[in-house]
């Protein structure tokens, strides 16, 4: 469970560019994030440069995020990450205007003013997630303990004392890295998950150490080998979290998703038939308190019909169903400032089998949750 998108149905940070919902470090996508995160006149200036300097100098904002706001009074820290939300909310970049578009068809009711606010309620949360993960490394166990409160964890602690294995499947909702420091600190329960490569390098090894920090083992995104150790992994009765809203590729299973077609990744279905591991949606919230909410969700069923693409169409199904559940009723907790739906992509980025008008089938590979 984490933020930066690292995995798209693997786990994780988000990706520059539209992979299928691989997690990289930044929600909204490296570049996305690091301009959020930053004044408008920083944000011009990462416009203005070549690609190898931007990514050092977001490498190097994402360094400064970690040295500095763990270190500021939490309550300044709080202020900081609800002034960044708000600038960002008013100078309406691509990442705002996205995020506004998302949620439109989440509150399709919605009137432009309401719209607006829910907008820059979704952008305080998005930055309520990344003020807390910068301060991550220094909390106390004792906060991690008390900092998350998830409803129906029977479903993942009887799961696991299965030793069945358990994989937990979840929207870029919340803060998913508060959430897997909870289960490896509470629970008491280490977990693998997937985070793609990033560039620089370095930038990559900075959310690596972070998630190793908070007790996660972190594979890299690299095609099939990612998903072979974590069906080795559910097979030894382990825990496997995967960020899974989010795949635009053309192994990316198409979904009904507030009423309009989308993909998301194959992997946490596919995992699931071939380990025989529970899968479980999770729903994560924040309320007015410091305490971030949650909720685990029945197991998603495998189907005794169809064959492997069939039945994991329909499991896919069952997640994305979940996850609209949770969002409609927590919309601002949602950060996607990205494209989603396949009415939003620019045809010519489209899948050739999309492009034709036939929907684009899941990729026969099965991966982890990004790709086939």
């Amino acid at each position: 469970m984490s933020e930066p998108d690292s995995t798209n149905g693997t786990v994780e940070p988000r990706p520059a560019h539209d992979t299928a919902g691989a997690d990289g470090p930044a929600k909204a996508g490296v570049r996305g994030a690091g301009a959020t995160a930053t004044t408008a006149t920083t944000g011009q200036a990462l416009r203005s440069l070549p690609r190898r300097a931007e990514e050092h100098l977001v490498d190097a904002l994402y360094g400064v995020g970690w040295g500095t706001v763990k270190r500021l009074p939490e309550p300044v820290a709080v202020r900081l990450g609800r002034t960044i939300a708000d600038a960002a909310w008013k100078k309406r970049g691509a990442g705002v205007r996205r995020l506004e578009s998302n949620l439109a068809r989440v509150r399709p009711e919605a009137g432009p003013a309401e719209l607006s606010e829910l907008t820059r309620a979704g952008m305080r949360s998005y930055m309520r997630y990344w003020m807390e993960s910068f301060r991550l490394p220094v909390w106390s166990a004792e906060r991690i303990k008390h900092g998350f409160d998830p409803k129906d964890v029977h479903y993942l602690t009887d799961g696991l004392a299965s030793d069945r294995g358990v994989i937990l499947a979840l929207p870029h909702q919340g803060n998913w890295d508060l959430a897997g420091a909870w289960v490896t600190t509470k629970l008491e329960t280490p977990f693998t998950t997937v985070m793609e490569r990033l560039k620089p390098e370095t930038l990559y090894d900075r959310f690596v150490a972070y998630r190793a920090s908070l007790g996660m083992e972190v594979l890299p995104h690299t095609g099939g080998a990612a998903f072979g150790t974590l069906a080795r992994r559910l097979r030894a009765g382990g825990l496997v979290c995967l960020v899974a809203d989010r795949d635009l590729s053309a192994s990316g299973i198409e979904v009904s998703f507030f009423g309009e077609r989308a993909r998301m990744p194959a992997g946490p279905a596919l995992l699931a038939q071939q380990t025989g591991a529970l899968l479980l949606p999770v729903s994560l919230w924040y309320d007015e308190t410091a305490v971030m909410q949650g909720r685990l969700h029945p197991p998603v069923e495998v189907p005794k019909t169809g064959n492997r693409l069939e039945k994991a169409a329909v499991m896919t199904q069952a997640l994305a169903d979940a996850y609209a559940a949770g969002i409609a009723e927590h919309p601002e907790d949602w950060h996607m400032l990205q494209r989603l739906w396949i009415a939003d992509l620019d045809p010519a980025k489209r899948p050739a089998a999309d492009r034709d008008g036939q929907s684009a089938r899941a990729g026969a590979a099965g991966q982890d949750g990004e790709s086939p």
